[in-house]
């Protein structure tokens, strides 16, 4: 399998309000669900088109294929087809996304990133505080046909890396330490009632299912990525058991994550995190399945000069920094010294994806968003804190 060097087009065809606020101008909308129900159908769907056509265009592919990069990965949501009134379907967009790549010389991770009911209950699953897929047999055909059309459409394209089936299914292990429904409340709890973490025998199964839709009209020479559900050591037997082709595992390792459990926030203890965490288990993990992180980022509560309780911002009412602590040279060697050590960690296994290419935050003129600029790669590159190979 050949070495990802990627980049996520995050808040592109899934919106993440913390990526940009204006966007959800005028409404008490915390997702894309709301935002449909808020905003007047013929306000929705001009807001929407504008935003796919101007956040993402041509020079975009142009200027990741510059830096060096190989792959993208795009998140997808489960109405890309258009049929899932009152949202508006994507696949104009993802078309020409194929063609950019194609003719740039990238491949394209396909991430189906939300779901009927979510799988996680995050901003970025579609529906805040909410977790309810699985609960309706339905709904997971719905998904699965959604894969599956997917797979017919692109899975012979030369552009094509692989599908990725669920991101970040919120399971047992890691359902109180996220606090979702705290850090996340359902605008109706009634919505919430049902709320259950996925069960790990639910998404074993799901995978198969999807592995199996997918593998119908996809070449085997395409990857078929499952997301570990924030649980990277426990599938060796799910690997070892099953006869996929050309399956790889999915891990996002966020330091505010390593934040939450713990980790000093400082660099020589970002630094001695990763080397003793991501870096040992993707070299165990890789042992039976390839790894790819698909997710990560240099942001950090150390940079952001407070510390964010796991990334939590203003929008979720905890206040940043008034200023930065440190000089620009000061911030520029945190982040060199933590890229180096995260990029090494992700050679243990087949690669990473970067999140994200770009965001619409302002970080100097809207108080509170000291420190978040770190999730946009573009800015990451321009600043000398990530190392890019400009062609």
């Amino acid at each position: 399998m050949e070495r990802v060097n990627g980049v996520n087009l995050g808040n592109w065809l899934v919106l993440e309000k913390w990526m940009n606020p204006a966007l959800f101008a005028g409404t008490k909308a915390d997702d894309e669900y709301w935002l449909a129900q808020d905003l007047p159908e013929e306000v929705y769907e001009a807001r929407i088109k504008i935003h796919r056509s101007e956040y993402i265009s041509e020079r975009d592919f142009v200027t990741i294929a510059s830096w060096g990069c190989n792959t993208v990965r795009i998140p997808i949501p489960y109405f890309v087809f258009g049929d899932r009134a009152p949202f508006l379907g994507c696949i104009e967009e993802l078309d020409r996304a194929f063609r950019w790549a194609e003719h740039y010389g990238l491949k394209i991770l396909l991430d189906l990133h939300t779901v009927p009911g979510s799988q996680n209950g995050f901003d970025n699953g579609g529906l805040s505080g909410v977790v309810t897929f699985g609960q309706d047999e339905r709904e997971v055909e719905f998904v699965l046909s959604v894969l599956e059309r997917l797979a017919k459409r692109y899975g012979k394209r030369e552009g094509l890396w692989g599908i990725e089936p669920l991101n970040e299914p919120l399971t047992e292990p890691v359902w109180d330490s996220f606090q979702v429904e705290k850090r996340y409340p359902a605008r109706i709890p009634e919505m919430a009632a049902h709320n259950r973490p996925i069960s790990f025998a639910f998404l074993e199964d799901f995978y198969k299912r999807a592995y199996e839709r997918i593998r119908r009209h996809m070449g085997k020479d395409k990857v078929v990525l499952f997301h570990d559900g924030f649980s990277l050591l426990r599938w060796e037997p799910f690997f070892r058991e099953n006869a996929f082709e050309n399956a790889a595992l999915d891990t996002h390792q966020y330091l505010m994550m390593a934040e939450m459990e713990g980790c000093p926030q400082n660099t020589a203890g970002y630094e001695d995190y990763i080397k003793t965490h991501y870096a040992k288990d993707i070299a165990a993990v890789q042992q039976y399945v390839p790894v790819i992180c698909g997710e990560w980022c240099l942001f950090n509560s150390l940079a952001a000069g407070k510390d964010t309780h796991g990334g939590q911002s203003v929008l979720n009412g905890v206040e940043g920094s008034d200023a930065e602590v440190f000089s620009k040279e000061e911030k520029r060697a945190i982040y060199q010294a933590l890229a180096r050590a995260s990029l090494d960690a992700w050679s243990q296994g087949n690669g990473q994806f970067y999140w994200s290419y770009k965001l619409l935050t302002d970080t100097v003129n809207e108080k509170g968003w000291i420190g978040w600029d770190a999730w946009d790669l573009g800015r990451c590159a321009d600043f000398g804190w990530y190392p890019v190979e400009r062609a």
